[in-house]
């Protein structure tokens, strides 16, 4: 998949696609099912299918936080992307110039005259433009007036016939449901990071554990969780494991940062410095503020056994 952060000098190669417009956080469910309709579009007109989002979001523009409400930082993003058989990702920056293009605008500037793009896939909820001026009604007028495709996706709903939202999935897994998480999602929540030097108080009792920083991602409930992960190197997985993994500012010790630790099962090696890809599969307890060491590796002798009963059945 080729990224392009502009929208200007499109290759020859790009120009004409099919494109599907949304900020695609999560890459959920609903997600997949517009970009595989977009897809349908491209190969029935022989065209390139491409996505169209902004970088950074534009929530973090106009509300910019330090606390991250992302469920894909951009890398993820593109990877989740990359395996549905997306040829070109648009990853446009958007700063006070993108936000301040009416709705007219951002048609012929960015869809028109930029990408000049052969058909557009929105979902029927869409709103673009200065102020959010835009829907998808003035998109299939101003398509039917330049020459462009426009079709209306309507919204995959989960079980329950509610929607699925990004929104939804984040406040899942700020409350300690990652199952439900990923029965939206499609696939388990996962935190990717490189591995760091920690204070090593695991492997005195034991458990060494992998140390990683959630950077540009929401942060889950705090406690602990049975995990699956993968280790990466150049954006692939080189191995997998099953582990039990504590997300949190250890009450024990205070841990000024919430750091996500894992320990493998069954890992024997060196993982300082990889890049690791840990799934929240199932939410195993809150943290807890135990009385001594002992007492701590007790309690992390159990959660290994319960985590390895959930997830017997992967």
């Amino acid at each position: 998949m080729r990224i392009f952060r502009h929208y200007e000098n499109v290759p020859g190669a790009f120009q004409g696609a099919v494109v599907a417009v949304g900020n695609f956080d999560g890459v959920h469910l609903g997600h997949r099912a517009l970009i595989e309709e977009a897809e349908h579009h491209a190969r029935d007109r022989g065209a390139p299918l491409a996505v169209l989002a902004f970088e950074p979001h534009p929530q973090e523009f106009f509300r910019p936080s330090p606390e991250s409400f992302r469920l894909t930082p951009f890398r993820v993003k593109a990877r989740l992307l990359a395996d549905l058989h997306v040829d070109a990702m648009f990853a446009l920056p958007f700063d006070a110039h993108m936000a301040s293009k009416t709705a007219q605008d951002f048609v012929m500037d960015v869809l028109v005259k930029g990408l000049a793009a052969g058909c557009i896939v929105v979902g029927e909820d869409f709103q673009f433009g200065k102020g959010r001026a835009g829907n998808a009604a003035l998109l299939s007028y101003m398509g039917d007036m330049e020459g462009f495709g426009v079709e209306i996706f309507k919204p995959v709903a989960a079980e329950g016939s509610e929607k699925i939202s990004s929104t939804q999935i984040r406040h899942a897994l700020q409350q300690g449901r990652p199952d439900e998480a990923a029965r939206l999602l499609g696939h388990y929540w996962a935190v990717e990071a490189r591995v760091e030097h920690g204070d090593k108080r695991g492997r005195t009792i034991g458990v060494p554990t992998a140390n990683m920083r959630l950077v540009d991602c929401i942060k889950p409930a705090f406690g602990v969780y049975a995990v699956r992960a993968s280790v990466l190197e150049d954006e692939k997985v080189v191995s997998r494991h099953l582990g039990v993994a504590n997300f949190g500012i250890r009450p024990m010790f205070e841990t000024p940062t919430p750091l996500l630790e894992t320990w493998l099962f069954d890992f024997d090696g060196d993982l300082y410095g990889k890049h690791l890809s840990v799934e929240l599969v199932a939410y195993l307890r809150p943290e807890m503020n135990l009385p001594d060491l002992h007492a701590l590796k007790a309690q992390i002798a159990k959660d290994a056994q319960d985590a390895k009963k959930v997830l017997a059945s992967l």
